[in-house]
């Protein structure tokens, strides 16, 4: 038996593809992606962190506000409580009238501030001025007043916010009672000039500290991108000739993690135009050979006026033909193979049987005994077309090289944790020196027309593809066995 190949007819041209339109425009692709109108991650990552900052610092500064005006409402309303308990201590009962005691010194305290000057009222009966320097009116209706007590509320007297306490008071003996009301009242503009230099000695520092924030993340952010940065140029700077792996000595987890995420693809694609290089190079040494032979067998026909030596050289044309369109066959199954594979659930004994049964015309014309045994099911993750692919040549190549009268068997077994599929013969076989390259393109250990060297080679790589090993064994006291030996899960 020889390492060869599946004999197979002759491969059909496929359907011309439409051919594409190509991009209206030029330029770098590159730059049409960093121009597509979005935000660049800098820019995002600048946004979302300095654009919640400014928020919470404005809406700070509105809370701050209301706060300071609190705070400075309670400072003006305790302000106002004791003036207006110290104005009632000014005037004092006596009998049925009152006693004014307010000297110059005490009105000067109360109305020292001429840009925010005090105003108070006292009224006894409550409403009918007795003392002070301007008229108040009345307070609210709603407002509840209770004895010796003072209450406060806003009120509006000729066009200008005020703040006034009001505490009203009994005197006199009855059934004489009579009662006293002294307001107290001062502008809101010290109120809202409080609130605001609460907030500006708030706000300034958290400003500046804010400023000083940004801009170390905006720093922070220009070193964090930098391995970024750097792994585009490295990017960009790269061509199909040198895809090297990328190498960050200096890169967050993040980075090196998308730096080896990268590499594989390199390495994918690099594995991909060598693969795409070698089957090219294959194709022109295997078909220059076959095509020069037809070409020169073809121009001595054109030159015979013999019609048998001319019948002659159109059968070496046609075997030259055909054996060409064997080779491109097996080419392309050969590239087939380092496709991707489209994995599915695969019973290879009932696959085996099936491809077996497919080749019992083939083995009684060729007068070699072939049959099938093995396990009833079995049942592994595989490419069922690349399986097909790998028993057809496995039992194309027995029945080519076995030899008349030979026995061909097609097993299906399960050992431990992998799945056997083996065709074993009785043929004459290979040395031992030949069984190291049995599974070699290209590599043929016999003379015999139709072969290619590539039938095994196509095993060996539909084997590799399913984390499997294809081996050739020899057989006691003759013959080969060539087994594919694939993982169950």
């Amino acid at each position: 038996m020889n390492a060869s190949d599946e004999a197979q007819g002759p491969v059909p041209a496929p359907g011309r593809p439409k051919p594409e339109r190509a991009p209206s425009g030029g330029g770098d692709p590159r730059a049409a992606g960093k121009t597509g109108g979005k935000l660049s991650l800098h820019r995002q990552l600048l946004w979302w962190l300095l654009a919640p900052q400014l928020f919470l610092w404005l809406m700070g500064g509105v809370l701050a506000y209301r706060v300071a005006l609190s705070y400075a409402e309670k400072a003006l309303d305790a302000s106002l409580s004791q003036s207006v308990l110290a104005l009632s201590r000014q005037v004092k009962p006596l009998g049925s009238g009152l006693l004014v005691d307010f000297p110059k010194a005490a009105q000067a305290i109360m109305e020292q501030d001429p840009s925010d000057r005090v105003a108070y009222m006292v009224s006894s009966p409550p409403g009918s001025f007795f003392l002070g320097n301007l008229k108040l009116p009345a307070p609210p209706d709603a407002l509840l007043i209770a004895d010796n007590t003072p209450v406060f509320y806003d009120q509006e007297v000729d066009g200008k916010a005020l703040r006034v306490a009001l505490m009203e008071l009994s005197y006199g003996t009855p059934p004489a009672d009579q009662r006293m009301r002294v307001q107290v009242a001062k502008s809101l503009t010290a109120k809202q000039v409080l609130a605001r230099e609460l907030v500006r000695d708030v706000l300034v520092p958290l400003l500046l500290l804010g400023t000083v924030l940004s801009v170390l993340v905006y720093g922070g952010i220009r070193r964090g991108l930098a391995p970024l940065q750097r792994l585009e140029t490295q990017l960009a700077h790269r061509s199909t000739a040198a895809l090297t792996p990328i190498e960050l000595t200096e890169a967050p987890q993040e980075v090196h993690s998308l730096a080896t995420t990268i590499n594989e693809l390199l390495g994918t694609l690099r594995r991909s135009l060598s693969q795409e290089k070698r089957f090219l190079n294959d194709a022109a040494h295997q078909l220059r050979t076959p095509l020069a032979g037809l070409i020169s067998q073809s121009e001595l026909a054109m030159q015979e006026t013999d019609p048998q030596a001319l019948r002659e050289r159109l059968q070496k044309v046609n075997l030259g033909a055909q054996r060409s369109a064997h080779l491109v066959g097996q080419l392309l199954s050969l590239a087939r193979t380092e496709a991707a594979i489209e994995m599915q659930n695969v019973d290879v004994s009932a696959l085996a049987r099936d491809v077996a049964r497919e080749c019992t015309r083939k083995a009684v014309n060729c007068g070699i005994d072939l049959g099938w045994e093995g396990d009833e099911v079995l049942t592994i993750p595989a490419g069922r077309v690349l399986l097909r692919e790998a028993l057809s040549n496995l039992i194309d190549n027995a029945l080519r090289y076995a030899g008349k009268g030979a026995t061909v068997t097609v097993t299906s077994r399960r050992d431990g944790d992998l799945c056997v599929l083996g065709v074993e013969d009785n043929g004459p076989g290979l040395r031992a020196d030949q069984l190291a390259h049995v599974f070699e393109r290209f590599w043929r250990a016999s003379e015999l027309p139709g072969g290619c060297g590539l039938g095994l080679a196509i095993v060996a790589e539909i084997a590799q593809r399913h984390a499997g090993e294809a081996v050739a064994l020899p057989v006691s006291p003759h013959g080969l066995r060539v087994e594919l030996r694939l993982p169950l899960r």
